[in-house]
Parts: structure tokens; sequence; C-alpha cells
């Protein structure tokens, strides 16, 4: 499944790293999905495999996401709770001025950014459905919920995987920065240059039924060891796949 924007080009996710030497290119589609297969694995023993959850309240699944960008976990949570504490309702929400929102969701950080995102998402859900509910999103095809998801102004595409993998249980693996990184140090798609990019080289790609999996996984290797400086390539579980740790090894042994 490949999903596109609407418009524009992809997220900017900062400098490209430079490609280590010796690094191989591109791999083909049957060859890249053997190598994700192996490193989900290796990922698993050192990680465990996570379990599926999706939920019920759909907004709430789009509005965490919204929260959790560009801050910890446990700062998003707080700001979701504290949210919904001050409004216990989407309605309530949508009314709100912009101010009272951002008071609300203070704690997880670019409150002001975050709560206009929010609003504007709100009055775009109602706007096209005459409701606030995205239940309707579980009849339509991947494709379809992307599209609808990505014409509200405010949604990116990785917030809409987000949405697609936690909150449908799609199929479908979200690149934020982390995974992006990652995936680019690997070599197995390449070292494409945005996270909307790595998203499009990995649609197809991913083995089945991994997507979940690879993303939680790839996530705690890029926070653990494969650090956007410094990383820890002595001890990384996937070395042995890794064209940067590769490039390392044998700059080591030089």
């Amino acid at each position: 499944m490949s999903a596109r924007r609407g418009r524009g080009g992809g997220v900017r996710t900062g400098g490209k790293e430079k490609r280590p030497a010796g690094a191989s290119g591109p791999s083909g589609p049957a060859t890249a999905r053997r190598r994700l297969k192996r490193i989900g694995k290796f990922l698993e023993r050192t990680y465990s495999k996570p379990a599926s959850r999706a939920r019920r309240d759909l907004i709430a699944g789009l509005v965490r996401t919204i929260l959790s960008q560009n801050t910890t976990d446990v700062n998003s949570r707080r700001a979701f709770q504290d949210l919904r504490e001050r409004f216990p309702g989407w309605a309530d929400v949508e009314s709100a001025n912009v101010r009272s929102i951002e008071s609300a969701i203070r704690r997880g950080g670019l409150a002001r950014t975050k709560a206009r995102r929010i609003k504007r998402i709100l009055r775009g859900i109602h706007s096209t459905t005459g409701k606030l509910d995205l239940g309707f999103l579980r009849r339509m095809s991947d494709e379809e919920v992307f599209a609808y998801l990505l014409a509200l102004d405010g949604v990116g595409l990785k917030t809409a995987a987000c949405v697609a993998l936690f909150e449908l249980g799609r199929d479908v693996m979200p690149v934020d920065t982390h995974v992006h990184r990652v995936i680019g140090r690997l070599g197995v798609v390449g070292h494409p240059g945005t996270r909307d990019a790595t998203f499009e080289a990995l649609s197809g790609i991913v083995p089945a039924g991994e997507s979940l999996s690879l993303h939680v996984n790839l996530i705690r290797l890029g926070r653990d060891l494969c650090r956007p400086r410094d990383p820890g390539c002595a001890t990384c579980p996937v070395r042995s796949e890794c064209d940067f740790g590769r490039s390392g090894e044998t700059a080591e042994g030089s």
C-alpha cells in the first residue's frame, strides 16, 4: 500500500546523513523484505514482540498522536489526560477557544501549535461528516483511510499512518524521526532523504504482519542505541544487517 499526500512534498527532518563508505545501494524488494524480516526477529529477541490493540475512539487516537509529537510519552499522556479532564467530550474541545485548549495541554509541549491543530482537525471532521465520529474509517480500505485523514488540515503522513496502525490495526508502518534514521543507516531501502520518502520506500516491502513490531522496536533501538550522535554500534543487535554498523566495523579493523 502506498499513501501519497494530496499537496506538497515530504516533511524535512534535517540534514541528510552521509552515506557510509562501502554501503550497498537499495536492495531489490525481495531482498529488502528478507532483510527486514531478519531485522525484526533480532529486535524482538532484544525488545519483545509488541501486542496489537485497536481502540474504539478513533478521534482520541488521532488527538493522542498529535499530542505525542516532539515530546516524551509521559508528557503526551499527561497532556491527553488533562485535556479530557477539562473537556469531557470532543464537541467541548471543538467549541472551546484555542487558549483554553492550549492551557489544558500545556504539559505536552508546543501547546499553542497543537491546540490550533486539534481544533482545525475537529472542525474538519465535523464539517465533512456532520458529527465528531471517525468510526466510518473502519469500513474503508487503507488507501481511503489515508485519503480522508490527509485531507484534514493538520494531519500529515506520519499521523495518518499512526492512526491506521494503532487505532485501526492496519498493517502499515509509520515513519517517525527514529525510524527514518535507523532505516537510513541500515540501508535496506537505500538512504531516503525525508521521513515521507522512507515511508514510500518501505510501502510494499515490510513483511506482512510485521509493521507494528518493526515500528515499535525500531523506535526503541533509535532511542537506546542508534542515536543521532554517538550511536552504540558495538552492542547493536542488528549490526550484522546494517550498512552504517558494518562500515564502522571495517574502520575499526583497519
